[in-house]
C-alpha cells in the first residue's frame, strides 16, 4: 500500500517540548495554549459527507455512473466540472462554499471538493462494471471504521487498515490547490497583525548572505488508513528581525508526498539576510484538508507579538506550537515536526524534536548577481 500522508503521534512531541522547556532559561518560557478550538474539521467533514452521500445516490443512474467512472480514469476529478444533475451540482457548490469558509479561504480560491479512486488497485474492478461505494475523507485518523455509502443511501462500514476489494470513490478537499491560497492568507494576516516576513535586504544590496539549504528530508513511516490521500507540507520559519521583533517566513514543500521516503530537494529553507541573530527555528506542518488558515495566522501572531527581544536569542518553536488550536492535537494532528536553532553553520543530519523525521542541511552562500 502506498502510504501518502504524513503525521506523527502527539505524545513524543509533547515529551520533546517538555524536555526543551525544562532545559531552557526562564526567558524562553512561553504562554500556555489559549487559542480557541478550530471549527474547521467539523465544517469540512460535514460538507464532504453530504457530497459523498449525494454522489453515491447519483450512481443509481447508469448513465451518471458511466460519466463519473470515465472521468475518474484520468485521476482526481474536480466535482464542479462533472456533468451531473441539478441536485448533485447544487450540493457540490454548497460544499465548496462551506469548505472555503471552514478553511478561512476567499471565494476567489474556487472549487476545492474533488473525487478520486481510493486505491489504484480498484481500477480494474471499476472498469469491469462494479458499482462503487462512496466515502468522504475522514477527519479522524483513529476512527474504528470508514463510513461509505451505497447508491440506495445505506451505510457500509469498512476496515480502515485493509483496502477493500470493492471500488471506493473518495470525496475530499483538493489540498494541493488549497495550500497556496491558504499560505497567502497566512502571510497577509500575519502582516496585518505586525508579524512580517524576514525577506528584506536583497543579495545585491548586502553583497550576499548565508542561507540554510535543505539537501535531504525524510519523515517517519506511520500506519495510515488506506482512504487517506496526499498531505501538503509547509514549514513555518521564525526568527528575530533586524528590529528585534519576531519574523516568520512560510516555505511550501510540495514534494513531500510520502512518509518513509527520502527526498533530495536542494531547497533554501532559511534566509539569514534579515535576522538579527544567527539563529532561526523551523516548524513543519501539514494540511490534509482541515486546516483553517485564518485561525492559524491569528493564533501565531497573537503569541509571537508577546515575545520581546531580551538581547539573546529565544527559540520560537514553543511559541508557535502553543498557538496551534487545541483541536488540531486531537485525532488528526496538523503538526509534523520541528527543529530548534538552525544557524548559518548548521550542517549534516538533524533529527526533529518530535522524533518524526530528519533533515540534512548545509550552509549556502547566496551571492549577489
Amino acid at each position: 500500500m502506498r502510504s501518502s500522508r504524513l503525521r506523527h503521534l502527539v505524545l513524543p512531541a509533547c515529551l520533546a517540548m517538555a524536555a526543551v522547556l525544562a532545559a531552557a532559561p526562564a526567558a524562553a518560557q512561553v504562554p500556555q495554549r489559549t487559542a480557541p478550538p478550530s471549527a474547521a474539521p467539523a465544517g469540512v467533514a460535514t460538507a464532504l459527507d453530504t457530497v459523498a452521500r449525494q454522489v453515491a445516490a447519483s450512481l443509481s443512474d447508469p448513465a451518471a455512473r458511466r460519466t463519473l467512472v470515465a472521468a475518474l480514469k484520468s485521476g482526481p476529478l474536480d466535482l464542479s466540472t462533472l456533468r451531473a444533475g441539478a441536485t448533485l451540482a447544487g450540493r457540490v457548490r454548497t460544499a465548496d462554499h462551506a469548505v472555503r469558509a471552514a478553511k478561512g479561504l476567499p471565494e476567489s480560491t474556487g472549487s476545492l471538493v474533488r473525487a478520486r479512486l481510493a486505491d489504484d488497485t480498484m481500477a480494474a474492478a471499476l472498469a469491469a462494471g462494479a458499482i462503487p461505494l462512496v466515502a468522504a475523507a475522514p477527519g479522524d485518523d483513529e476512527a474504528a471504521a470508514v463510513v461509505s455509502y451505497e447508491p440506495d443511501g445505506s451505510r457500509v462500514l469498512l476496515d480502515p487498515a485493509r483496502v477493500p476489494a470493492r471500488p471506493v470513490i473518495v470525496v475530499e478537499v483538493d489540498v494541493a490547490k488549497a495550500l497556496p491560497a491558504g499560505l497567502d492568507v497566512v502571510r497577509q494576516v500575519l502582516a496585518q497583525r505586525g508579524v512580517t516576513a524576514a525577506a528584506a535586504p536583497t543579495a545585491r544590496a548586502s553583497g550576499g548572505y548565508w542561507a540554510t539549504k535543505l539537501n535531504a528530508v525524510r519523515l517517519s513511516n506511520d500506519q495510515e488508513p488506506w482512504i487517506k490521500g496526499s498531505a501538503e507540507i509547509y514549514s513555518i520559519v521564525g526568527g528575530f528581525g533586524l528590529d528585534g521583533t519576531p519574523k516568520v517566513d512560510i516555505v511550501q514543500q510540495p514534494y513531500l508526498d510520502n512518509d518513509g521516503t527520502t527526498y533530495y530537494p536542494n531547497q533554501l529553507l532559511v534566509h539569514f539576510n534579515a535576522y538579527k541573530y544567527n539563529l532561526a527555528d523551523v516548524v513543519m506542518m501539514e494540511d490534509d484538508g482541515d486546516t483553517n488558515y485564518q485561525q492559524l495566522a491569528q493564533a501565531i501572531a497573537a503569541v509571537l507579538l508577546t515575545i520581546a527581544d531580551a538581547g539573546a536569542y529565544i527559540p520560537l518553536v514553543d511559541a508557535i506550537l502553543s498557538a496551534i488550536p487545541s483541536s488540531w492535537w486531537t485525532d488528526d494532528p496538523d503538526y509534523v515536526d520541528s527543529w530548534y536553532t538552525l544557524s548559518t553553520a548548521s550542517s549534516g543530519r538533524l533529527n526533529g524534536a518530535a522524533a518524526n523525521g530528519w533533515i540534512e542541511v548545509s550552509p549556502y552562500w547566496v551571492a549577489e548577481l
